[in-house]
């Protein structure tokens, strides 16, 4: 090339200009909106449903709120709804880590993008959707509520903006920090729970509601109030009542905490992306490590150690593992767990309880003992090919039942126990506790026979836990073996009254050991009576469990 040619300009390239980040992720967001409500007519009506009772709600939040304004304990219902707010949007994402796509960063590692637009450009995505309307709405109503004069309702519009963005930036930053964790086997596990979380949740607001309906119930939230005003973003919404005090310093101090968590939120969440971002991801080696060394170390750890040898010991290991591992088998031991302490708390907090609410522990625990084999899924023939005699049925079923008594047992005293310490009386443990373990052994043992006789197929994929067609062999077993438990514990409930009527209640205590040897003995007769009919209709269950 001469010198000629070098010393020539070049033609100038016409610039073009980048789109901004921003407004891609906003149309992203909208188009992951729009082709998820295109999938399914069932979706869409389903979301728009959702939508119109999320608008119903906020409406009447805001008009419950307002009909308050001027109320003397406003400002303590403000910021205890804001950190009620603020935790639900802490926890949304590990629980629900699937409801929003663009929650997980790891979709975007292979883009030239940089973390500080990065966070700009999806925190205001973020903020398209039902939660952030609803947040906003509810944050409004909060605001009209406490605003009394100009400089309040100035103070009350950087208020809203500054909670709305702190409990946005809260949720992205969370999921943000333990997307490895809830893309994993062990989160999805988590997000199982949510369901738990949601029961014992409307639980609290129900108690809560009941207490807060009485003449001064709004007085009970201000020593809380007190506290919360100073934790961020409530005390944006302490600020607003602030300043329509006349205190414009200690209003200015709520805002600057709430900016101050703001920043920090966005820093952490900017440092947590960064790294996520540029890190490999090694759980897999790390996982297949840890199962190496675990392997290496020869012979059996932990549980597995303790429990008998034989058959007994590897049917009862292999179920506490479904109960850990499976993810609907943990939700039903983790549902029945946590009502079976929720009813006689309950109870107690309402001021109406009893300690007999304590048999919901043995109830529920004990209804784990049904449809078995149908727990095992498309996993069964495997154990089917172990049953040849009605002598493999009953220890198949005998180590099963020794299972859910290894938790149960412990769990009910333990239920017990509390309930005779929150609701009393401590002279009516002794008989609770006996007529406990007597139900407990009446369900195993009916549920034994159910999982012979009634056996249905619960879908490994979905929510559903009755595959299509069988809800009503579902039923009768369930309700139809509650029904004969509560028969076979007749005998022990009749004791109890006769010792009642008769005057008889210092011999009251013979109610724990005869309940204790009764529901061992009804539950051994239970298991040897269902073993033969599992022996006998084995290719039967085996086609009912596999229908899903």
């Amino acid at each position: 090339m001469t010198d000629e040619a070098l010393a020539t300009p070049s033609p100038a390239v016409p610039s073009t200009r980048a789109p901004s980040l921003t407004g891609v992720f906003v149309r992203l967001k909208l188009s992951l909106l729009r082709n998820g409500l295109h999938q399914s007519p069932g979706r869409a009506v389903a979301y728009v449903a959702s939508l119109a009772v999320g608008l119903l709600a906020a409406a009447g939040v805001v008009l419950g709120l307002t009909a308050l304004r001027g109320n003397a304990h406003a400002g303590a219902l403000a910021v205890l709804l804001t950190g009620l707010l603020t935790l639900g949007w802490a926890v949304m994402p590990l629980f629900f880590p699937s409801g929003d796509e663009t929650l997980d960063p790891t979709r975007l590692v292979m883009l030239p993008l940089r973390p500080r637009p990065l966070i700009v450009s999806l925190l205001v995505a973020s903020l398209v959707g039902v939660g952030p309307a609803f947040t906003l709405a509810l944050v409004t109503g909060t605001v009209i509520m406490l605003a009394q004069g100009a400089a309040a309702a100035a103070v009350g519009l950087v208020a809203l903006v500054l909670v709305v963005l702190v409990c946005v930036t809260l949720a992205r930053a969370v999921a943000t920090a333990s997307v490895r964790l809830l893309t994993s086997r062990r989160g999805r596990d988590l997000a199982v729970l949510s369901g738990l979380f949601i029961a014992l949740g409307s639980q609290g607001v129900n108690i809560a509601a009941q207490k807060l309906g009485r003449p001064d119930g709004l007085t009970v939230l201000e020593p809380l109030g007190a506290v919360l005003r100073w934790v961020p973003p409530a005390s944006a919404m302490a600020a607003v009542d602030d300043a329509g005090r006349g205190s414009y310093g200690r209003a200015a101090v709520g805002l600057a905490l709430t900016a101050l968590a703001l920043a920090l939120l966005l820093w952490w969440w900017q440092r947590t992306l960064t790294t996520l971002m540029t890190s490999p991801d090694s759980s897999t080696l790390q996982a297949v490590e840890k199962d190496s060394a675990r392997r290496s170390g020869g012979g059996e750890r932990g549980l597995a150690r303790l429990l008998p040898g034989g058959r007994t010991g590897t049917v009862m290991l292999r179920t506490l593992r479904y109960a850990w591992r499976d993810p609907k088998s943990k939700m039903g031991w983790a549902t029945a767990l946590g009502a079976g302490l929720l009813v006689p708390v309950v109870s107690s907090l309402q001021g109406k309880g009893s300690i007999y609410t304590a048999f919901s522990a043995s109830a529920l625990l004990g209804m784990q003992m049904y449809n078995q084999f149908g727990q095992d899924t498309s996993a069964f023939w495997m154990v089917a090919s172990t049953i040849a005699t009605p002598r493999d049925a009953y220890e198949e079923l005998r180590a099963r039942a020794l299972t859910l008594a290894l938790v149960a047992v412990p769990y009910v005293s333990l239920v017990v126990i509390g309930t005779a310490a929150l609701i009393g009386p401590w002279s009516g443990f002794l008989e609770v506790y006996g007529l406990s373990l007597a139900l407990l052994g009446a369900l195993l043992a009916t549920g034994a026979l159910s999982s012979a006789l009634f056996p249905y197929s619960i879908p490994s994929e979905g929510n559903k836990n009755i595959a299509p067609g069988q809800g009503a062999i579902a039923w009768f077993s369930l309700f139809g073996g509650l029904l004969v438990g509560a028969v076979l514990s007749a005998p022990l409930l009749g004791l109890t009254i006769w010792l009642h009527v008769a005057g008889l209640h210092g011999l009251l205590w013979v109610l724990l050991p005869v309940g204790a040897v009764y529901g061992t003995g009804v539950a051994e007769l239970g298991l040897r009576v269902a073993a033969p009919r599992v022996a006998a209709r084995l290719p039967e269950i085996l086609v009912a469990v596999s229908k899903g």
